[in-house]
């Protein structure tokens, strides 16, 4: 069964042969991903995917169930070319997919109460929308005024199929806009006619996108931009006689854009981007040209990695850490971007800088270990093709975005893979930049302190517990889906399930401390029965590991159901591989073996650790008032 050194689609083709594609799935994400960046992507995805699914889920050895995912595909027209690219796109993220599909069903009547879909229980639904809906409703002779009725009655029947469906499931509901056919539009002879049809077909498609503010279970894909990226819409002998209303070229871009959206929703968005700097950043070689000799402006070349700048700058706004992997003088490197005229991007941007003479993947476990996060949150972006070529092999959990010497197309291929897509954009997300700098200033003082203990009490450490409020909602699904090493059970929330749990118990504990505002680091989920107060989850942000933040959440919670007239508290774990620190965690608190995790008896509640100021917020849960 060789492997090692086979093109990847080859040997994917060889696991496969030999019967271990399912048990050697471990693999089957790196190879997709060098796939991906080879000529013929999307085709050669497609053939990956016919592979990938007649493989069976449950064959795939994991410690959790996280990565399975439930995927209903409902639509008016047929939709099993969807099937293989999007089984490879989701692989690439390590997902597997379980997909349930409805097809020419024009009355969507897998989604009604008790249909298809509310039976299969998704994750995601994907009720794929083709300009048929429309067209099939329209007469010969048909005129603007006949569109518009037409539009307006499948955008009520469309919105009354979103409300059955959000009250029947509990995953997310995935629609797509319909991009207007020349086909149609040209069937008007006069031009006024044709400006019409299109103003009237882009208000429809305007509203399909708002309904993405109804509900934060619902997104709406916008086809347009794949359309226009992929070229046409459909392939007229497909549509005719196959009834496939979408080519294979957007059935792939659509299957990328889900593939995204799963990685986003099951808590695999990558947190950092590392760049290179010379062909990356900037035009030229600062070793050999100087600084007067690069250029991010000013020449053709300099405009377009100015291009790559701004970009970087706009991911840094919404939370994407970045740092720099770069064979380079750091004090040269600090001096360009302290004071380069050409530099949109400047060193405060930067979480974390590493120019020095080490091999590239020395360089990013070391980045890795100092933004205290996994090699698995990092995407790494370089024009050598040697160089993404030894992190692909030698770190494969490390997204590698291969770039060429061609900087116009440096964007779209930093945009290509959806690597930093999340569902909502917190608060917290677009201050992590100047957090991280905050955590520099706090390593700072711990070298300094002299002992733990010290440097824990001049931190000056306030924790704040408290109900959240409707705009925390989404961080703390966001710390449900990212957080691993101390999830207690491993669940993910999405945020419409957290505003469900409202109703028990959610607790949002947030930190600061001399150095600023963390913000909403932690959360604790509970629910009471009776007398007793169940701690179902308990997350907590690496960011602030080693500070007794989550002890003094849970001590917290013994003193609430204590002062509440309880008289235990249930505290679950559930190991997953990823949490195994967490297991004495309960047990260091007084809290006994019980089934399903520990038990407290409230007799003995500890205390606060002295070097931490606890506010706590709650008011009484309603079975207890």
């Amino acid at each position: 069964m060789p492997v090692d050194g086979q093109p990847p689609l080859e040997a994917l083709r060889s696991l496969h042969a030999a019967g271990v594609l399912a048990t050697g799935f471990r693999r089957v994400p790196p190879l997709l991903n060098q796939l991906a960046r080879a000529p013929d992507a999307a085709a050669n995805l497609i053939r990956a995917g016919q592979l990938l699914t007649r493989m069976d889920p449950a064959d795939v050895p994991r410690p959790d169930r996280r990565g399975l995912l439930t995927v209903a595909i409902t639509s008016a027209t047929t939709v099993r070319p969807l099937l293989a690219p999007l089984t490879a796109e989701c692989a690439r993220h390590g997902l597997l997919v379980r997909p349930h599909v409805t097809e020419q069903d024009p009355h969507a009547l897998a989604l009604r109460r008790g249909g298809a879909v509310e039976a299969a229980r998704p994750d995601l639904t994907l009720w794929l929308l083709a300009p048929p809906m429309v067209t099939s409703r329209l007469s010969p002779g048909w005129r603007a005024p006949d569109l518009a009725a037409v539009l307006a009655a499948v955008g009520d029947e469309i919105g009354a199929v979103v409300s059955e469906v959000l009250a029947t499931t509990t995953g997310l509901l995935v629609l797509n806009t319909t991009p207007l056919v020349r086909a149609l539009s040209h069937q008007a002879r006069d031009l006024r006619t044709r400006a019409e049809v299109g103003a009237l077909w882009r208000e429809f498609n305007a509203a399909l996108l708002r309904l993405s503010a109804r509900d934060p279970r619902v997104v709406v894909i916008d086809l347009e931009p794949l359309a226009n990226a992929t070229g046409p819409v459909s392939d007229e002998r497909m549509a005719g006689y196959a009834g496939v209303h979408l080519s294979d070229e957007l059935f792939a871009a659509y299957a990328r854009e889900v593939g995204h959206l799963a990685a986003a929703a099951a808590g695999l968005t990558r947190k950092v981007l590392v760049v290179d700097l010379d062909g990356t950043l900037w035009d030229g070689i600062l070793g050999e040209d100087g600084p007067a000799g690069i250029a991010a402006a000013g020449t053709l070349r300099g405009e377009a990695f100015r291009a790559v700048q701004q970009l970087l700058k706009h991911l840094s706004g919404q939370g994407v850490l970045l740092a720099v992997s770069s064979k380079n003088d750091i004090d040269a490197v600090r001096a360009v971007l302290r004071e380069h005229p050409d530099m949109v991007l400047r060193e405060a941007d930067f979480a974390r800088l590493n120019a020095n003479w080490h091999p590239k993947d020395v360089n990013l476990d070391d980045l890795a270990a100092g933004l205290n996060v996994g090699a698995d949150s990092l995407v790494f972006a370089d024009d050598s093709r040697y160089e993404a070529g030894l992190i692909a092999a030698a770190r494969p959990e490390i997204a590698v975005v291969e770039l060429d010497d061609e900087p116009a197309s440096h964007v779209s291929r930093l945009l290509a893979d959806g690597w930093f897509d999340v569902l909502d954009l917190t608060d917290q997300d677009r201050t992590r930049t100047a957090g991280y700098h905050a955590d520099a200033a706090r390593t700072e003082l711990r070298d300094q302190a002299g002992s733990t203990a010290a440097y824990l009490r001049s931190l000056g450490t306030v924790v704040r517990l408290a109900r959240p409020r409707p705009h925390e909602i989404g961080r703390i699904s966001q710390l449900t889906l990212r957080t691993n090493q101390f999830n207690l059970t491993g669940e993910r929330v999405q945020p419409a399930g957290v505003q469900r749990r409202l109703d028990d118990l959610v607790v949002a504990v947030e930190v600061t401390d001399r150095y600023g505002r963390y913000g909403i680091v932690g959360a604790v989920f509970a629910c009471r029965d009776g007398d007793t107060l169940d701690l179902t989850n308990v997350v907590l942000s690496c960011r602030v590991f080693g500070r007794d933040i989550a002890e003094a959440a849970v001590i917290s919670m013994l003193h609430h159901a204590r002062d509440t007239g309880c008289d235990q508290v249930i505290g679950r774990y559930r190991p997953t591989g990823r949490n195994a620190g967490a297991a004495r965690f309960y047990p260091a608190l007084g809290f006994a073996p019980a089934a399903g995790g520990f038990r407290h008896d409230l007799r003995a509640v500890p205390e606060q650790p002295e070097h931490l100021a606890v506010e706590n917020d709650l008011a009484p849960t309603e079975a207890a008032s």
